[in-house]
């Protein structure tokens, strides 16, 4: 089963799933937001970077929550 698929799945099936990348793309539309922008303030900077790290949690447990899935095949 291809990545693709099983995010698929997993994303009907699966509520915590579901829930953590919903925020991820949260955060993705957030950060886009600043790329945008020419200049940041100093606490956009500071936002940016949280946004990062918390993003970066959610895409690991997804991960982590796909791996567990395979495993269940």
């Amino acid at each position: 089963m291809e990545e693709k698929e099983i995010i698929d799945k997993m994303l009907k099936e699966n509520a915590e799933f579901k829930k953590i990348y919903k925020r991820h793309q949260k955060y993705e539309k957030k950060l886009d937001e600043f790329k945008k922008k020419r200049f940041l303030t100093e606490k956009e900077e500071i936002e940016e970077k949280e946004l990062k790290k918390k993003k970066l949690a959610e895409k690991d447990r997804m991960y982590f929550l796909i791996n567990e899935f395979r495993k269940s095949l």
